[in-house]
């Protein structure tokens, strides 16, 4: 499959692309600007690449040719100042590559949006109403990143209400990292951790839940749906049920629920993409 990879220079667009090549994949990265230090697959006979603004229209459309499948991660990946720069590129950077996609005829895309959606570790205090986390649960940030990946989610159910030949991945990864101990170097402080839930999802392991949901064949979901990315485990050296104890004790266990797998159920993800931690 032909694949574009918006973002392919960033943290997880590197693992994303060196994933989606090593099993057989043809991609093209796009960018804003060129690596300063060209990753190992910009060699590989079956990447290329374009350097792209995708806050322009006509540049998405441009590098979206001839593409059967779209993996979106270009954007910044905090609030920032807080103020208007994260929100506006990011809103502007997925409605077009989203928009772009329909009028080009692509079936499959999967974007970036995040755990942050639920009011956690960018607000000022989190909102949870149950735990573990579904994506039943409310999205109500309070901040400009968590806000502009609620929009693009929003944008993907009016692109696929208006094209239903299309459908759209949301992916809501936690804080992608190499290993669980990464987590903890430096300031293993449970405390610190608290309001992002002590998620974490291992590198490779995202790039695989972003291939698989551009590739995988199953009849059993059309439009568009969100997805947790979150590793089983939590990064503290408690079992999670104990940290709910000590910091969230407030906050109800949903019914037929359990924290045997940590604060996200990602149940949603195995059952319609395939995907598990590894």
């Amino acid at each position: 499959m032909k694949i574009v990879v918006t973002g392919c220079n960033g943290r997880v667009g590197r693992h994303v692309v060196a994933f989606a090549i090593k099993n057989g994949h043809k991609i093209h990265g796009v960018d804003s600007a060129v690596a300063k230090e060209e990753p190992d697959f910009f060699r590989h006979s079956g990447f290329s690449f374009s350097e792209a603004d995708l806050r322009d229209y006509d540049q998405a459309l441009r590098v979206l040719q001839d593409a059967e499948a779209v993996i979106h991660l270009a954007g910044i990946p905090e609030p920032m100042d807080f103020l208007v720069d994260t929100h506006n590129t990011n809103v502007v950077i997925s409605w077009n590559v989203l928009r772009a996609a329909a009028e080009l005829g692509i079936t499959r895309v999967a974007q970036a949006s995040s755990v942050n959606v639920v009011r956690l570790v960018w607000s000022v205090m989190p909102k949870l109403h149950y735990l573990p986390l579904d994506e039943e649960h409310p999205r109500e940030p309070d901040e400009p990143y968590g806000l502009s990946k609620l929009i693009c989610e929003i944008q993907a159910d009016s692109i696929v209400a208006r094209h239903p030949f299309m459908r759209v991945a949301s992916l809501r990864p936690s804080w992608v990292i190499p290993t669980r101990e990464y987590a903890t170097e430096g300031d293993p402080s449970t405390e610190r951790r608290k309001n992002d839930l002590w998620g974490w999802a291992q590198e490779e392991s995202t790039a695989e839940a972003f291939v698989l949901a551009v590739t995988t064949n199953s009849g059993s979901w059309l439009g568009h749906e969100a997805f947790f990315i979150v590793a089983p485990s939590v990064t503290a050296d408690e079992e999670a049920e104990h940290l709910r104890e000590r910091y969230w004790r407030d906050v109800p266990i949903k019914a037929g629920k359990n924290l045997k797998k940590g604060f996200f159920d990602c149940s949603k993800a195995e059952r319609l993409l395939g995907w598990v931690h590894r």
